[in-house]
């Protein structure tokens, strides 16, 4: 009888226990449908840099939310872009190991803009991954959005989401707003694997300092700069040293471009230029940063870097 108690109580006691979930997502899509921006409102901190630029992000940043259900572990990777260039190719490749490694897949479309060949391509990749894919169509509050279309194409390549059985894999949102954002998170908990968090509670990223200063830097710069500069151009962090009782961090860091004609448009008439990038990128890192932190900016020339192998493993593979 006794046995029988201890069996009933055990069983019970398995019902009632709470599943602690944690699971890497691997956020996917084409340049610009707003990965970075919905990931930066998911986590409710600036984990990405943000620009209308495409190809922006260059790396795969992890951002993490951190739930009563458990942890979610994004993995923001760069825009699917077809082109055969080297830097490109790289990072395509920091994105194909992110969805390789991840458990789960969000995958980003932009409801503003017609599905294309870099959408059909961007699809039929996840396609043998639709076990573990959810899709999340984007920018609903802009004008011109129009979230049937998207569904149709989603529902063409990725049949069984369509079905009462996939639970809801097609999901409405918005970045800018939150639109549809915790509706999101809760379809991603359901789909993540059971385990223990591999990140404390405090915790919303996991990047070095050194990157995120030389991230915010360039999100500074490519915004202001035009033409070809956003892509010809990295941010280098040439030297980082606490001071004054680990109150003041001074950084010195250089935006590096490839080409000499490059470095005057930077730097700016008078120096204008880079005066305003370093104090945009300062008042972004007072946001972030609980020191004070003493920029010393400057341009320098690394020639043809995005045909260097080692440069990109540098800069990419970090």
């Amino acid at each position: 009888m006794s046995e029988e108690i201890n069996s009933e109580v055990a069983r019970n006691s398995e019902e009632n226990r709470v599943h602690i979930k944690c699971g890497f997502v691997a956020l996917v899509g084409r340049p610009s449908v707003g990965k970075s921006t919905l990931l930066n409102k998911m986590c409710g901190e600036k984990v990405a840099i943000v620009s209308k630029v495409p190809q922006t992000t260059r790396n795969a940043i992890r951002g993490i939310v951190n739930r009563e259900q458990g942890q979610l572990i994004f993995v923001d990777t760069p825009g699917r872009h077809n082109s055969q260039k080297k830097f490109n190719k790289k990072l395509m490749e920091v994105s194909l190991r992110a969805v390789e490694e991840c458990d789960i897949v969000l995958y980003v479309l932009d409801a503003c803009r017609a599905p294309g060949d870099e959408e059909e391509e961007t699809a039929s990749l996840l396609v043998p991954l639709a076990e573990k894919t959810l899709a999340a169509v984007n920018k609903m509050d802009a004008p011109g959005a129009d979230y049937k279309r998207t569904e149709e194409f989603i529902s063409k390549n990725f049949p069984a989401f369509a079905s009462s059985s996939a639970g809801g894999r097609i999901l409405a949102v918005s970045a800018n707003t939150g639109q549809g954002v915790e509706e999101l998170l809760c379809a991603l908990f359901d789909m993540a694997p059971e385990g223990d968090s591999l990140y404390g509670g405090e915790y919303y990223t996991d990047q070095e300092t050194g990157f995120r200063i030389a991230e915010i830097i360039r999100e500074q710069a490519i915004n202001r700069l035009r033409q070809e500069l956003p892509h010809s151009l990295y941010v280098d962090i040439a030297d980082m040293e606490f001071k004054e009782k680990e109150t003041k961090l001074w950084v010195r860091a250089f935006i590096v471009v490839e080409r000499e004609s490059q470095k005057g448009m930077v730097v700016g008439k008078g120096g204008e230029m880079i005066k305003t990038i370093r104090l945009a990128a300062l008042k972004e890192l007072k946001l972030i940063f609980d020191w004070k932190i003493d920029l010393d900016l400057r341009v320098k020339t690394g020639k043809d870097w995005r045909h260097n192998d080692h440069t990109l493993r540098k800069i990419i593979d970090r």
